[in-house]
């Protein structure tokens, strides 16, 4: 007799073919699905990020960074931040020769010029004081230099210089860089091993502050810009300017803490530095222009010294940033809220036009039969196959006074030969020329969604008594409100970005903010000012997108 079967096999995790848990098996299924998803659409992430992404962050970057002015007169933006512009005076001497330090350095780089453009952006003038002061600023210091000579000629000698300042291991390095670049040359062999670039001493910078760090700059830009050796120039006369100055507040006994050999060069000029001849160096920037004169000047270098600044976006809204705060701009200068406003009101214009004309089109192409709809949507396309440019200077010809349009007009009797319309160089012209290059833009999203709406809900609401009319707007057209959204989306955006066009036929009247845009960019140089215009413009089309998704919904757009 056997009883009744029993299961005896444990429960456990249900497994896949392999033997694998199936829970483990589908996860690893999963991640690799995933995987070759990523992989299939990362050429395009990667084009995305470098073609639009990487583009915007550089734009936002640009349009508050500021370290031009740090970067090439970084004394003088650590000194000038105690300047009161309100005083009425010039910065004090330990300010004025920090910029005396740094302004050199930067004529020897030819850097000046270019720092004078970016503040000439913010205060006019500027950019000819740094011109014309740095051709003279190598000079700032030449008393003193004579005065040091005549305590002792020795420091006339660059090597005096070397043997103060530079480091003894930089100095043997340097010797020994020297002679094998020389035999090399004897030997007609190539040198490529870069020359050692100049070091300071041990306790120099702690004893003499402003001359180690003058000097520095003199030897690495010798090196660098000139290819010399410091051991074979003498130094600029600003760095006898910075030893004048150290020697004249250390104390007695600091000049021993560099040695006996330095100790043996420096005792003597101390001890006379006392009995020089000062030289006022306010006196020696009016020389060079009396413009430096002003607080509005030094004030514009002090709030413009921070790596980052709101300037650029003051800027485009017609503030700037002055050392008294944020104040207008001259009323002669305030045009940006009036080219955001016009730019808004007229891609409001073109949009609206484009609606008004491109829904019967897109309504009659929608209701035609299948062979003349595409033969007339060929005709919609046809612009997409002429030159932008091309298409832009046919307008030119056609609105201008004499143009075609004027000569129907006059020859149709509805305006006399005196009284010919001004169509061009104006918001008028853009307006035309926009809507007729925006116009396929609108019709096609609005003809996809109107081939979906079926014919048979109008014949049924006019079977039930409503009128074409009714039908119409109680039935068809709230149906292709998608492709209304979709279509007003395409063209505001396009046109408030739009460049060829209103510079070609806007004339000054009819541009939009893109031209000012592009003026910053390719003739002021002023790339701050065009990255802030830019980073505006993006942060309207942000805020009226998501206006248009809490008022209408970016649910109900649709391209068909």
């Amino acid at each position: 007799m056997t009883g009744p079967a029993t299961d005896t096999a444990a429960p456990g995790p249900v497994l896949a073919a392999d033997g694998a848990p199936l829970k483990r098996s589908l996860r690893r299924a999963l991640r690799a699905q995933k995987l070759r998803a990523l992989m299939l659409i990362a050429p395009l992430l990667v084009f995305v990020l470098v073609t639009f992404i990487a583009p915007i962050a550089d734009m936002l970057f640009r349009s508050v960074e500021n370290q031009i002015v740090s970067d090439t007169l970084p004394r003088t933006a650590r000194a000038i931040r105690d300047y009161d512009p309100d005083s009425g005076q010039m910065p004090s001497d330990r300010v004025l020769a920090a910029f005396t330090y740094d302004l050199v350095a930067a004529a020897e780089r030819k850097q000046h010029t270019r720092l004078g453009s970016r503040l000439n952006y913010e205060y006019s003038g500027i950019s000819s004081l740094f011109r014309k002061t740095g051709r003279r600023v190598d000079d700032f210091g030449e008393s003193y230099r004579d005065q040091f000579v005549a305590v002792d000629p020795v420091w006339e000698d660059p090597a005096t210089w070397v043997a103060l300042m530079a480091d003894p291991d930089w100095t043997a390095t340097y010797r020994a860089w020297a002679a094998a670049r020389d035999a090399a040359k004897t030997a007609g062999e190539p040198f490529t091993q870069s020359q050692p670039l100049f070091v300071l001493g041990d306790g120099v910078g702690e004893v003499l502050p402003e001359t180690a760090s003058a000097y520095a700059q003199f030897a690495r830009i010798v090196q660098l810009e000139d290819g010399d050796d410091p051991a074979a120039e003498a130094p600029w006369a600003p760095v006898y300017l910075a030893l004048y100055r150290d020697l004249l507040h250390i104390g007695p006994g600091a000049v021993a803490r560099l040695g006996p050999e330095a100790g043996a060069m420096l005792d003597a000029a101390h001890d006379a530095v006392e009995g020089f001849a000062p030289v006022d160096l306010s006196g020696l920037y009016l020389k060079a222009d009396k413009d430096w004169a002003d607080p509005g000047v030094w004030g514009t270098i002090k709030a413009f010294s921070p790596d980052y600044t709101p300037g650029y976006f003051l800027n485009a809204v017609d503030l700037q940033l002055t050392a008294d705060g944020i104040a207008a701009q001259p009323e002669d200068r305030q045009i940006y809220i009036m080219l955001f406003e016009r730019t808004l009101f007229m891609s409001l214009m073109i949009m609206g036009s484009c609606v008004l004309l491109g829904y019967p089109i897109a309504y009659l192409l929608s209701n035609l039969p299948l062979r003349t709809s595409n033969l007339l949507m060929i005709l919609v396309l046809l612009p997409f196959w002429t030159s932008l440019l091309v298409r832009t200077s046919a307008w030119k010809v056609l609105l201008q006074q004499q143009g075609v349009i004027n000569d129907i007009l006059v020859w149709l009797g509805i305006v006399s030969n005196s009284g010919r319309l001004i169509l061009i160089n104006n918001q008028t012209g853009t307006i035309i020329a926009m809507t007729h290059i925006l116009l396929p833009f609108m019709i096609l999203p609005l003809y996809s969604v109107m081939k979906t709406i079926p014919p048979s809900y109008l014949r049924a609401a006019k079977s039930l008594g409503a009128t074409n009319w009714t039908a119409f707007w109680r039935v068809y057209f709230p149906q292709s409100v998608p492709g209304i959204g979709a279509g007003c989306i395409l063209v505001f955006i396009l046109a408030i970005g739009y460049y060829i066009t209103p510079e070609l036929v806007g004339g000054t009247n009819g541009t939009f903010i893109s031209n000012r845009i592009a003026y910053h960019i390719s003739s002021s140089l002023n790339w701050g000012l065009a990255a802030a215009l830019g980073s505006i413009l993006l942060g309207v089309v942000l805020i009226l997108y998501w206006a248009y998704d809490k008022l209408v919904g970016i649910d109900n757009v649709s391209l068909g």
